[in-house]
C-alpha cells in the first residue's frame, strides 16, 4: 500500500495524553489539509485518558458501565471502544488517492501493518472473519483455546484520505474494557502485550509499528503532533 512516488509519511508521537475532542479536532482538520494538497501524509501516535468511543455501528446496549468514564460519539466505523493509557493510538491520515483507492486493500494495509509490528515480539497476530481487528490465540494446559483481541481498528475517510486509525495494547488496565462489549463481541476477551507475559515498552511498541509500517505503507520521516 506504498506510494508510487515513495515520498515519506510524517511521524508524529505526543508524550502527553492528549483529550479525545482536542484529538479528534485536530485530525480531522489535518486530513482537510491532506486533501487540500496543503499539508503532508501523517501517524500520530498519542495516549488517551481513559474514555469509550461509540462508532457510528454502536448498540447502546452494548454500554455496560455509561457513568464509567467520559462516553463520546465517533465518526469513524465499529461499535464502543476503548481507549487509556497503556493503549497506543495511532492515527492514520492516509491519502488513498495515491495509495490505490481501494478501500479493502486499505484496511488489510492496517492488519498487515499491526501483524507485523505483533511479530517484533513473537506474537502471532491473526485476522478473523467478521471480527475487526487483530486477535491472539491463548493456550492454557488442560484449557480450550481461546482468542482474544489485541488492536483494534477504526477508519473513516473523507475525499479519499483517512482519519482515525488502529489502536494496540500495550500495557492499559484490562479490567476497563469491562464497561462496554468491545466491539460488540461478547463471545472473546481483550489482552495485551504484558499480559501476554511480555514486558514491552511503549517505545518500544513504537519502534516496532514504525518498522512494520515501513514494509506495509512505506517510509517515514520526523514530523510534528498537529497539537
Amino acid at each position: 500500500m506504498g506510494r508510487p512516488d515513495g515520498r515519506p509519511v510524517q511521524w508524529a508521537v505526543s508524550t502527553a495524553q492528549v483529550p479525545y475532542p482536542e484529538a479528534v479536532a485536530a485530525m480531522e482538520a489535518r486530513a482537510q489539509a491532506i486533501a487540500d494538497g496543503e499539508a503532508e501524509e501523517l501517524i500520530w501516535l498519542l495516549e488517551h485518558p481513559p474514555l469509550y468511543t461509540a462508532g457510528v455501528s454502536a448498540k447502546p446496549a452494548d454500554l455496560i458501565a455509561p457513568d464509567r468514564f467520559p462516553v463520546f460519539q465517533s465518526a469513524r466505523g465499529g461499535q464502543f471502544t476503548y481507549h487509556g493509557p497503556g493503549q497506543r493510538v495511532a492515527y492514520a491520515m492516509l491519502d488513498l488517492r495515491a495509495r490505490g483507492r481501494d478501500v479493502r486493500a486499505f484496511v488489510a494495509a492496517l492488519e498487515a501493518w499491526i501483524i507485523g509490528a505483533l511479530g517484533h515480539f513473537n506474537v502471532e497476530g491473526q485476522i478473523r472473519e467478521g471480527r475487526v481487528g487483530v486477535w491472539v490465540e491463548r493456550r492454557a494446559p488442560g484449557a480450550p483455546t481461546r482468542e482474544d483481541k489485541i488492536a483494534a481498528i477504526g477508519v473513516r475517510l473523507r475525499r479519499w484520505v483517512s482519519f482515525h486509525g488502529i489502536s494496540l495494547n500495550v500495557e492499559p488496565d484490562l479490567s476497563h474494557f469491562d464497561g462496554i462489549v468491545p466491539c460488540g463481541i461478547r463471545e472473546h476477551g481483550v489482552t495485551s502485550l504484558v499480559d501476554l507475559g511480555l514486558p514491552v515498552t511503549m517505545a518500544e511498541a513504537d519502534e516496532a509499528l514504525r518498522s512494520s509500517f515501513h514494509h506495509v505503507f512505506g517510509p517515514t520521516v520526523a514530523g510534528r503532533p498537529p497539537i
